[in-house]
Protein backbone atom coordinates (compact mmCIF):
# COMPACT_ATOMS: atom_id res chain seq x y z
CA UNK A 1 0.00 0.00 0.00
CA UNK A 2 2.19 2.94 0.89
CA UNK A 3 4.56 1.96 -2.10
CA UNK A 4 1.78 2.25 -4.24
CA UNK A 5 1.29 5.85 -2.63
CA UNK A 6 4.52 6.86 -3.15
CA UNK A 7 4.36 5.92 -6.83
CA UNK A 8 1.40 8.18 -6.85
CA UNK A 9 2.79 10.94 -5.23
CA UNK A 10 5.68 11.05 -7.14
CA UNK A 11 3.14 12.03 -10.82
CA UNK A 12 1.47 14.87 -9.23
CA UNK A 13 3.79 17.57 -11.46
CA UNK A 14 1.52 20.58 -10.22
CA UNK A 15 2.03 23.65 -12.19
CA UNK A 16 0.31 26.81 -11.35
CA UNK A 17 -1.46 28.34 -14.62
CA UNK A 18 -2.71 31.67 -13.04
CA UNK A 19 -3.85 33.80 -9.61
CA UNK A 20 -6.77 36.20 -9.91
CA UNK A 21 -9.14 38.05 -7.16
CA UNK A 22 -12.65 37.90 -6.87
CA UNK A 23 -15.33 40.29 -5.43
CA UNK A 24 -18.38 41.02 -4.58
CA UNK A 25 -20.45 41.72 -7.69
CA UNK A 26 -21.75 44.20 -6.47
CA UNK A 27 -19.94 47.90 -4.64
CA UNK A 28 -20.72 46.90 -0.88
CA UNK A 29 -18.95 50.29 0.83
CA UNK A 30 -17.35 50.55 4.11
CA UNK A 31 -18.23 47.56 6.40
CA UNK A 32 -16.47 46.82 10.04
CA UNK A 33 -17.30 44.14 12.37
CA UNK A 34 -15.51 43.90 15.43
CA UNK A 35 -13.80 40.60 16.10
CA UNK A 36 -15.48 39.30 19.63
CA UNK A 37 -14.75 37.04 22.60
CA UNK A 38 -15.71 33.98 20.43
CA UNK A 39 -13.56 34.68 17.74
CA UNK A 40 -10.42 36.66 19.06
CA UNK A 41 -8.61 33.33 20.53
CA UNK A 42 -7.94 31.67 17.60
CA UNK A 43 -6.13 34.63 16.11
CA UNK A 44 -2.80 32.41 16.80
CA UNK A 45 -4.13 29.33 15.02
CA UNK A 46 -3.63 28.66 11.38
CA UNK A 47 -6.18 29.05 8.49
CA UNK A 48 -8.69 26.40 8.61
CA UNK A 49 -7.98 24.11 5.23
CA UNK A 50 -11.16 22.54 3.55
CA UNK A 51 -9.75 20.05 0.15
CA UNK A 52 -12.96 18.69 -1.82
CA UNK A 53 -12.83 16.62 -4.87
CA UNK A 54 -14.83 16.49 -7.76
CA UNK A 55 -15.42 14.54 -10.56
CA UNK A 56 -16.19 16.19 -14.21
CA UNK A 57 -14.18 16.84 -17.83
CA UNK A 58 -14.89 20.69 -18.01
CA UNK A 59 -12.48 22.06 -16.09
CA UNK A 60 -12.42 25.60 -17.35
CA UNK A 61 -16.49 25.50 -17.46
CA UNK A 62 -16.50 24.21 -13.79
CA UNK A 63 -13.93 27.34 -12.50
CA UNK A 64 -15.78 29.51 -14.51
CA UNK A 65 -18.94 29.08 -13.08
CA UNK A 66 -17.48 28.94 -9.34
CA UNK A 67 -15.85 32.27 -10.10
CA UNK A 68 -19.09 33.80 -11.01
CA UNK A 69 -21.37 31.86 -8.24
CA UNK A 70 -18.73 33.29 -5.81
CA UNK A 71 -18.55 36.84 -6.83
CA UNK A 72 -22.28 36.83 -6.41
CA UNK A 73 -22.10 34.94 -2.58
CA UNK A 74 -19.70 37.26 -1.52
CA UNK A 75 -22.43 40.17 -1.30
CA UNK A 76 -24.08 38.12 1.62
CA UNK A 77 -20.69 36.80 2.45
CA UNK A 78 -18.45 40.23 1.94
CA UNK A 79 -16.51 39.57 5.34
CA UNK A 80 -14.96 36.95 3.44
CA UNK A 81 -13.66 39.34 0.74
CA UNK A 82 -11.95 41.69 3.69
CA UNK A 83 -9.46 41.60 5.66
CA UNK A 84 -8.58 42.16 9.55
CA UNK A 85 -7.40 45.36 10.91
CA UNK A 86 -7.75 47.44 14.14
CA UNK A 87 -10.10 50.43 15.51
CA UNK A 88 -8.34 53.24 17.04
CA UNK A 89 -8.46 51.44 20.17
CA UNK A 90 -6.62 48.29 19.50
CA UNK A 91 -9.62 46.16 18.92
CA UNK A 92 -9.62 43.54 16.31
CA UNK A 93 -12.64 43.26 13.66
CA UNK A 94 -13.23 42.55 9.87
CA UNK A 95 -12.86 45.12 7.57
CA UNK A 96 -14.70 45.58 4.02
CA UNK A 97 -13.92 48.51 1.68
CA UNK A 98 -14.73 48.37 -2.29
CA UNK A 99 -11.14 48.33 -3.28
CA UNK A 100 -9.64 45.71 -1.35
CA UNK A 101 -8.32 42.53 -3.74
CA UNK A 102 -11.10 40.51 -2.42
CA UNK A 103 -10.77 36.02 -2.10
CA UNK A 104 -7.73 35.30 -3.38
CA UNK A 105 -8.35 32.07 -6.35
CA UNK A 106 -5.11 29.81 -7.52
CA UNK A 107 -5.42 28.10 -10.64
CA UNK A 108 -3.19 24.75 -11.24
CA UNK A 109 -2.97 21.64 -13.09
CA UNK A 110 -2.04 18.27 -12.34
CA UNK A 111 -3.14 15.89 -15.27
CA UNK A 112 -1.13 12.86 -14.49
CA UNK A 113 -3.58 11.93 -11.69
CA UNK A 114 -7.20 11.10 -11.01
CA UNK A 115 -9.38 11.69 -8.65
CA UNK A 116 -9.33 8.30 -7.00
CA UNK A 117 -5.84 8.39 -6.49
CA UNK A 118 -6.27 11.43 -3.85
CA UNK A 119 -9.26 10.07 -2.06
CA UNK A 120 -6.93 7.18 -0.41
CA UNK A 121 -7.21 6.66 3.74
CA UNK A 122 -3.81 7.91 4.19
CA UNK A 123 -3.21 11.33 3.81
CA UNK A 124 0.09 12.29 1.43
CA UNK A 125 2.21 14.88 1.37
CA UNK A 126 0.76 16.00 -2.16
CA UNK A 127 -2.67 16.82 -0.63
CA UNK A 128 -0.88 19.61 1.18
CA UNK A 129 -0.17 21.13 -2.31
CA UNK A 130 -3.51 20.99 -3.89
CA UNK A 131 -4.59 23.83 -0.68
CA UNK A 132 -3.12 27.37 -0.08
CA UNK A 133 -2.21 29.06 2.90
CA UNK A 134 -0.21 25.69 4.97
CA UNK A 135 1.70 27.55 7.76
CA UNK A 136 -0.07 30.74 7.64
CA UNK A 137 -1.53 32.13 10.90
CA UNK A 138 -4.60 33.86 10.84
CA UNK A 139 -3.21 37.17 12.52
CA UNK A 140 -1.66 37.35 8.79
CA UNK A 141 -5.32 38.26 7.77
CA UNK A 142 -4.46 41.70 8.47
CA UNK A 143 -2.36 41.70 5.22
CA UNK A 144 -3.71 38.99 2.68
CA UNK A 145 -7.22 37.39 2.27
CA UNK A 146 -8.97 36.13 4.53
CA UNK A 147 -10.23 33.26 2.03
CA UNK A 148 -7.98 31.85 -0.73
CA UNK A 149 -9.08 29.05 -2.76
CA UNK A 150 -7.23 26.98 -5.22
CA UNK A 151 -8.80 25.18 -8.07
CA UNK A 152 -6.31 22.44 -9.54
CA UNK A 153 -7.51 20.63 -12.62
CA UNK A 154 -6.66 16.68 -12.55
CA UNK A 155 -7.33 13.86 -15.49
CA UNK A 156 -10.64 12.92 -14.34
CA UNK A 157 -11.97 16.48 -11.97
CA UNK A 158 -11.23 19.14 -9.95
CA UNK A 159 -9.63 19.51 -6.81
CA UNK A 160 -11.01 22.54 -4.57
CA UNK A 161 -8.31 23.36 -1.85
CA UNK A 162 -9.96 25.93 0.55
CA UNK A 163 -7.96 27.85 3.41
CA UNK A 164 -10.73 30.16 5.67
CA UNK A 165 -9.29 32.73 8.53
CA UNK A 166 -10.49 30.53 11.55
CA UNK A 167 -10.34 34.16 13.89
CA UNK A 168 -13.06 35.03 11.83
CA UNK A 169 -15.56 31.88 11.03
CA UNK A 170 -15.79 28.18 12.61
CA UNK A 171 -17.21 25.31 11.15
CA UNK A 172 -20.66 25.98 10.77
CA UNK A 173 -20.40 29.24 9.31
CA UNK A 174 -17.53 27.40 6.87
CA UNK A 175 -20.41 25.13 5.66
CA UNK A 176 -23.11 27.83 5.51
CA UNK A 177 -21.27 29.24 3.20
CA UNK A 178 -20.26 26.58 1.31
CA UNK A 179 -23.69 25.59 0.79
CA UNK A 180 -24.88 28.96 -0.35
CA UNK A 181 -22.07 29.01 -2.73
CA UNK A 182 -23.24 25.69 -3.83
CA UNK A 183 -27.15 26.80 -4.22
CA UNK A 184 -26.18 29.94 -6.25
CA UNK A 185 -24.30 27.94 -9.03
CA UNK A 186 -26.81 25.58 -9.37
CA UNK A 187 -29.18 28.04 -10.36
CA UNK A 188 -30.72 29.45 -7.46
CA UNK A 189 -31.88 33.44 -7.45
CA UNK A 190 -30.59 34.05 -4.31
CA UNK A 191 -29.32 32.12 -1.17
CA UNK A 192 -31.92 30.22 1.20
CA UNK A 193 -30.50 31.08 3.99
CA UNK A 194 -28.84 34.93 4.84
CA UNK A 195 -25.88 35.07 6.88
CA UNK A 196 -26.60 37.00 10.43
CA UNK A 197 -23.78 39.63 10.56
CA UNK A 198 -23.56 41.26 13.88
CA UNK A 199 -21.50 39.45 16.18
CA UNK A 200 -21.53 42.00 19.14
CA UNK A 201 -24.88 40.12 19.47
CA UNK A 202 -23.31 37.14 21.13
CA UNK A 203 -20.99 39.08 22.79
CA UNK A 204 -20.35 42.99 22.92
CA UNK A 205 -17.02 43.16 24.98
CA UNK A 206 -14.56 45.43 23.77
CA UNK A 207 -11.15 43.11 23.96
CA UNK A 208 -8.06 44.90 23.34
CA UNK A 209 -4.84 42.71 22.49
CA UNK A 210 -1.70 44.11 21.38
CA UNK A 211 -0.64 41.16 19.10
CA UNK A 212 2.10 41.69 16.50
CA UNK A 213 3.05 38.34 14.20
CA UNK A 214 5.64 36.24 15.64
CA UNK A 215 9.18 36.21 13.59
CA UNK A 216 9.32 33.16 11.58
CA UNK A 217 11.26 30.20 12.76
CA UNK A 218 10.69 27.01 14.52
CA UNK A 219 10.28 26.56 18.36
CA UNK A 220 13.59 26.63 20.24
CA UNK A 221 15.72 24.34 21.90
CA UNK A 222 18.30 24.12 24.77
CA UNK A 223 21.21 24.79 22.13
CA UNK A 224 18.79 27.43 20.06
CA UNK A 225 18.46 25.92 17.54
CA UNK A 226 14.72 25.09 15.86
CA UNK A 227 13.53 22.00 17.08
CA UNK A 228 11.77 19.74 13.93
CA UNK A 229 8.25 19.20 14.16
CA UNK A 230 7.08 15.68 15.36
CA UNK A 231 6.13 13.38 12.06
CA UNK A 232 2.32 12.96 12.34
CA UNK A 233 0.49 10.38 10.50
CA UNK A 234 -2.95 11.54 8.94
CA UNK A 235 -5.68 8.51 8.46
CA UNK A 236 -9.21 8.45 7.36
CA UNK A 237 -11.16 5.58 9.52
CA UNK A 238 -14.39 4.95 7.79
CA UNK A 239 -17.14 3.82 10.31
CA UNK A 240 -20.19 2.19 8.52
CA UNK A 241 -24.06 2.79 9.07
CA UNK A 242 -24.15 -0.55 11.10
CA UNK A 243 -20.74 0.11 12.61
CA UNK A 244 -21.79 3.32 14.26
CA UNK A 245 -25.15 1.87 16.00
CA UNK A 246 -23.16 -1.05 17.01
CA UNK A 247 -20.70 1.52 18.74
CA UNK A 248 -24.14 3.28 19.98
CA UNK A 249 -25.81 0.35 21.01
CA UNK A 250 -22.88 -1.06 23.08
CA UNK A 251 -22.74 2.23 25.38
CA UNK A 252 -26.43 2.45 25.98
CA UNK A 253 -26.35 -1.38 27.06
CA UNK A 254 -26.39 -0.55 31.07
CA UNK A 255 -28.65 2.64 31.62
CA UNK A 256 -27.92 4.54 34.30
CA UNK A 257 -29.82 4.35 36.78
CA UNK A 258 -29.43 8.30 37.57
CA UNK A 259 -31.52 9.50 35.57
CA UNK A 260 -29.11 10.49 32.99
CA UNK A 261 -29.94 10.87 28.98
CA UNK A 262 -29.17 7.94 26.86
CA UNK A 263 -25.62 8.73 25.07
CA UNK A 264 -25.39 10.36 21.40
CA UNK A 265 -24.12 8.90 18.41
CA UNK A 266 -21.44 11.89 19.37
CA UNK A 267 -20.67 10.60 22.74
CA UNK A 268 -20.56 7.33 21.58
CA UNK A 269 -18.10 7.29 18.81
CA UNK A 270 -15.80 10.07 20.81
CA UNK A 271 -15.47 7.60 23.83
CA UNK A 272 -14.81 5.30 21.04
CA UNK A 273 -11.88 6.86 19.54
CA UNK A 274 -10.49 8.38 23.09
CA UNK A 275 -10.43 4.73 24.18
CA UNK A 276 -8.57 3.12 21.54
CA UNK A 277 -6.18 6.00 20.93
CA UNK A 278 -5.27 5.95 24.74
CA UNK A 279 -4.74 2.24 24.60
CA UNK A 280 -2.58 2.75 21.31
CA UNK A 281 -0.29 5.35 23.17
CA UNK A 282 0.40 2.72 25.48
CA UNK A 283 -0.25 5.17 28.57
CA UNK A 284 0.93 4.44 32.13
CA UNK A 285 -2.47 3.63 34.08
CA UNK A 286 -1.54 6.66 36.16
CA UNK A 287 -1.05 8.84 33.60
CA UNK A 288 -3.60 11.83 32.53
CA UNK A 289 -5.49 11.97 29.52
CA UNK A 290 -7.78 14.97 28.01
CA UNK A 291 -10.79 15.02 25.47
CA UNK A 292 -11.57 18.17 23.94
CA UNK A 293 -14.38 18.99 22.06
CA UNK A 294 -15.28 22.93 20.15
CA UNK A 295 -18.46 23.15 20.92
CA UNK A 296 -21.20 25.18 19.06
CA UNK A 297 -22.80 27.46 21.09
CA UNK A 298 -25.40 28.96 19.09
CA UNK A 299 -28.10 27.86 20.64
CA UNK A 300 -26.47 27.79 24.52
CA UNK A 301 -26.13 31.57 24.48
CA UNK A 302 -28.58 34.08 26.11
CA UNK A 303 -30.30 35.16 24.02
CA UNK A 304 -29.65 32.18 21.78
CA UNK A 305 -27.96 33.15 17.86
CA UNK A 306 -29.39 32.16 14.64
CA UNK A 307 -28.40 29.07 12.80
CA UNK A 308 -27.22 31.16 10.34
CA UNK A 309 -24.44 33.71 12.78
CA UNK A 310 -22.02 34.30 10.71
CA UNK A 311 -18.24 34.22 12.70
CA UNK A 312 -16.89 31.51 15.67
CA UNK A 313 -19.29 30.80 18.76
CA UNK A 314 -17.86 27.64 19.71
CA UNK A 315 -16.11 27.31 22.78
CA UNK A 316 -13.67 24.35 23.73
CA UNK A 317 -14.44 21.55 26.39
CA UNK A 318 -12.76 19.70 28.45
CA UNK A 319 -12.70 16.46 30.17
CA UNK A 320 -9.65 14.64 31.92
CA UNK A 321 -9.16 11.52 33.20
CA UNK A 322 -6.32 8.75 34.01
CA UNK A 323 -5.50 6.70 31.58
CA UNK A 324 -6.04 3.55 34.00
CA UNK A 325 -9.86 4.30 34.61
CA UNK A 326 -10.89 4.98 31.03
CA UNK A 327 -9.42 1.56 29.73
CA UNK A 328 -10.49 -0.06 32.64
CA UNK A 329 -14.11 0.97 33.22
CA UNK A 330 -16.81 0.11 30.46
CA UNK A 331 -17.17 2.37 27.58
CA UNK A 332 -20.32 4.48 29.38
CA UNK A 333 -17.42 5.33 31.99
CA UNK A 334 -15.46 8.09 29.25
CA UNK A 335 -19.27 8.62 27.89
CA UNK A 336 -20.45 9.69 30.87
CA UNK A 337 -17.79 12.11 31.69
CA UNK A 338 -17.88 13.58 28.02
CA UNK A 339 -22.21 13.84 28.37
CA UNK A 340 -21.42 16.00 31.59
CA UNK A 341 -19.16 18.36 30.24
CA UNK A 342 -21.11 18.77 27.18
CA UNK A 343 -24.30 19.35 29.19
CA UNK A 344 -22.60 21.47 31.93
CA UNK A 345 -21.57 23.86 29.16
CA UNK A 346 -25.04 26.35 29.39
CA UNK A 347 -24.96 29.91 28.85
CA UNK A 348 -23.88 30.51 32.32
CA UNK A 349 -20.90 28.26 31.93
CA UNK A 350 -20.14 30.27 28.98
CA UNK A 351 -20.78 33.62 30.32
CA UNK A 352 -17.78 32.82 32.98
CA UNK A 353 -15.36 31.21 30.83
CA UNK A 354 -15.51 34.60 28.48
CA UNK A 355 -15.75 37.42 31.65
CA UNK A 356 -12.67 35.07 32.70
CA UNK A 357 -11.43 35.09 29.30
CA UNK A 358 -11.70 38.70 28.75
CA UNK A 359 -9.81 39.42 32.53
CA UNK A 360 -6.93 37.90 31.35
CA UNK A 361 -6.89 37.09 27.44
CA UNK A 362 -4.73 34.27 26.62
CA UNK A 363 -4.29 33.63 22.72
CA UNK A 364 -4.91 30.11 21.83
CA UNK A 365 -1.69 27.75 20.28
CA UNK A 366 -3.75 25.05 18.00
CA UNK A 367 -1.77 22.61 19.95
CA UNK A 368 -3.45 23.39 23.43
CA UNK A 369 -6.04 20.73 23.75
CA UNK A 370 -4.25 19.33 26.73
CA UNK A 371 -1.96 16.58 27.20
CA UNK A 372 -2.04 12.90 25.57
CA UNK A 373 -5.46 14.37 24.16
CA UNK A 374 -8.09 13.57 21.55
CA UNK A 375 -9.78 16.56 20.37
CA UNK A 376 -12.76 16.71 17.95
CA UNK A 377 -12.43 20.05 15.19
CA UNK A 378 -15.74 19.14 13.15
CA UNK A 379 -18.68 17.79 13.27
CA UNK A 380 -21.02 14.90 11.30
CA UNK A 381 -23.42 17.20 10.97
CA UNK A 382 -22.25 19.29 8.32
CA UNK A 383 -23.64 18.38 5.21
CA UNK A 384 -20.08 18.18 3.39
CA UNK A 385 -21.27 15.81 0.50
CA UNK A 386 -24.68 17.78 -0.20
CA UNK A 387 -21.93 20.52 -1.50
CA UNK A 388 -23.55 19.95 -5.27
CA UNK A 389 -22.28 23.00 -7.32
CA UNK A 390 -23.95 21.85 -10.72
CA UNK A 391 -22.29 18.47 -11.08
CA UNK A 392 -22.71 16.41 -8.62
CA UNK A 393 -22.13 15.34 -5.19
CA UNK A 394 -18.22 14.97 -3.79
CA UNK A 395 -16.01 12.20 -4.18
CA UNK A 396 -14.23 13.22 -1.50
CA UNK A 397 -13.80 15.91 1.54
CA UNK A 398 -11.37 15.93 3.77
CA UNK A 399 -9.18 18.80 5.86
CA UNK A 400 -5.48 20.15 5.07
CA UNK A 401 -2.45 19.99 7.41
CA UNK A 402 -2.91 23.05 9.51
CA UNK A 403 -4.23 23.23 13.09
CA UNK A 404 -3.58 19.12 12.91
CA UNK A 405 -1.61 17.96 16.27
CA UNK A 406 -1.24 14.57 17.90
CA UNK A 407 -4.65 13.34 18.60
CA UNK A 408 -6.55 15.80 16.39
CA UNK A 409 -9.69 14.48 14.73
CA UNK A 410 -11.98 16.15 12.33
CA UNK A 411 -15.63 14.14 11.78
CA UNK A 412 -17.17 14.34 8.34
CA UNK A 413 -20.49 12.20 7.66
CA UNK A 414 -19.77 9.22 5.73
CA UNK A 415 -20.11 9.39 1.93
CA UNK A 416 -22.92 6.53 2.05
CA UNK A 417 -25.29 8.80 3.41
CA UNK A 418 -27.24 7.89 6.18
CA UNK A 419 -25.72 7.12 9.75
CA UNK A 420 -21.91 6.58 8.42
CA UNK A 421 -19.05 8.77 10.20
CA UNK A 422 -15.89 9.33 8.93
CA UNK A 423 -13.01 9.67 11.83
CA UNK A 424 -9.70 11.83 10.12
CA UNK A 425 -7.44 11.34 12.74
CA UNK A 426 -3.34 12.14 12.98
CA UNK A 427 -1.35 10.35 15.47
CA UNK A 428 1.91 9.45 16.04
CA UNK A 429 2.97 6.48 13.39
CA UNK A 430 3.40 4.06 16.36
CA UNK A 431 0.13 4.77 17.76
CA UNK A 432 -1.25 5.22 14.16
CA UNK A 433 0.50 1.43 13.37
CA UNK A 434 -1.07 -0.08 17.06
CA UNK A 435 -4.65 1.22 16.32
CA UNK A 436 -4.63 -0.16 12.87
CA UNK A 437 -4.00 -3.31 14.18
CA UNK A 438 -6.77 -2.77 16.97
CA UNK A 439 -9.54 -5.19 15.24
CA UNK A 440 -11.90 -3.60 18.54
CA UNK A 441 -11.36 -0.36 17.03
CA UNK A 442 -11.99 -1.42 13.84
CA UNK A 443 -15.03 -3.52 14.69
CA UNK A 444 -13.44 -6.68 12.83
CA UNK A 445 -14.75 -10.02 13.79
Amino acid sequence: MSGEVVKKEETLNLKFTGKSHVKPEEEIGRKEYQLVTFDLPYLAFYYNQKLIFYKGEDFEGMVRKLKEGLGVVLKEFHQLAGKIGKDEEGVFRVEYDDDLPGVEVTEAVAEDIAVDDLTVAESNTHLKELIPYSGILNLEGMHRPLLAIQFTKLRDGLAMGLAFNHAVLDGTATWHFMSSWAEICRGAPSTSAEPFLDRTKSRNTRVKLDLSLPEPKGPPTSNGEAKPEPILREKIFKFSESAIDKIKSTVNENPSSDGSKPFSTFQALSTHVWRHVTHARNLKPEDYTVFTVFVDCRKRVDPPMPETYFGNLIQAIFTVTAAGLLSAHPPQFGASLIQKAIEAHDAKAINERNKEWESAPKIFQFKDAGVNCVAVGSSPRFKVYDIDFGWGKPENVRSGTNNKFDGMIYLYPGKSGGRSIDVELTLEPEAMGRLEEDKEFLLEA
